[in-house]
């Protein structure tokens, strides 16, 4: 299969999928035993496609997310596109869900009480509400008492942040640690000792 037909056959497939593929998954759908793909090849390919995609007279661009590759619109004909298939609105993130959102990206896997005591308050609205707008979800249970659920992130997460991996999340320094330390503090009329 040469460049331009192996480009052609990785958008047909991500545009049938239409959600997130496995590197894998397609080295192994456009590859036969007998004569599999080459990654480098795939790599080449994937890479010419996602450059070609980004050009602006193209509405859609492909995203690699942790390891797999999808097709999405951009984000600019994101108004247009909603006028038509009558999309919901955008989620809103609160400042609570964006801090129990923030608790889960960087803890993750974390359990309901583990986020309610880095927040120091209930956090089951907080966490229902993130569950609903797939940017969390239940990546197992704990092997504990109660079998509590384990909450993780998602392809949405990655897709909604810009980030194409967990690793792209930023350092949080000490400095900013102790910035937050004083603030609960003010916030809630306590000395914290480390």
């Amino acid at each position: 299969m040469n460049d331009i037909n192996l480009k052609a056959a990785i958008e047909a497939v991500l545009f049938a999928i239409g959600g997130a593929v496995d590197e894998g998954k397609l080295l192994s759908a456009l590859g036969t035993e007998e004569e599999p793909i080459n990654k480098k090849d795939f790599k080449v390919a994937i890479s010419e496609l996602m450059e070609d995609l980004n050009s602006e007279d193209r509405g859609i661009r492909l995203i690699e997310l942790d390891g797999k590759y999808q097709l999405c619109t951009k984000n600019e004909y994101f108004e247009i596109l909603g006028r038509i298939v009558n999309m919901p609105k955008k989620h809103v993130l609160t400042d609570v869900l964006l801090e129990t959102l923030s608790i889960v990206a960087y803890k993750q896997p974390v359990t309901r009480a583990e986020i309610e005591k880095i927040r120091g308050v209930s956090c089951s609205h907080a966490v229902n509400k993130l569950v609903d707008y797939n940017l969390i979800c239940e990546v197992g249970r704990l092997d504990a008492p109660g079998h509590p659920i384990l909450f993780g992130t998602t392809d949405d997460f990655l897709r909604s942040f810009g980030i194409s991996s967990m690793d792209e999340l930023p350092d949080i320094s000490p400095d900013k640690i102790e910035d937050f330390r004083r603030q609960a503090e003010e916030e809630a009329g306590i000395e914290v000792t480390t």
